[in-house]
């Protein structure tokens, strides 16, 4: 199981350490592979945008516009996190249905 997310992200770290088996990958240093990141695109759509960070914030209305695969390459602390890929399956986020889905 890979969590991509950011070391420092409090979200990440509770996922961390609820998924003893889960490796993170911070997507500062390491990007979300391509494949991957096109397949959370086609499942997730733009809701993979996380436009309450800072980071969404720092862009101006013209960044904004741009297409969120475009926006994530060049901003990948943009990404919602934390994405786990378990398998074939993505989730994205912590909330109760990804660790409902992950714990039982």
């Amino acid at each position: 199981m890979i969590l991509y997310g950011l070391k420092n992200c409090d979200t990440c770290r509770k996922a961390l350490k609820a998924l003893p088996n889960a490796e993170l990958t911070d997507v500062s240093v390491t990007p979300v592979p391509e494949s991957i990141l096109d397949r959370a695109l086609s499942q997730f759509g733009e809701k993979i945008l996380n436009t309450r960070s800072t980071t969404w914030r720092g862009l101006d209305a013209a960044e904004r516009e741009k297409d969120p695969k475009t926006l994530l390459v060049a901003h990948p602390k943009l990404m919602k996190r934390p994405l786990i890929v378990e398998g074939d399956a993505l989730y994205l986020g912590w909330d109760k249905d990804t660790q409902a889905a992950l714990l039982d």
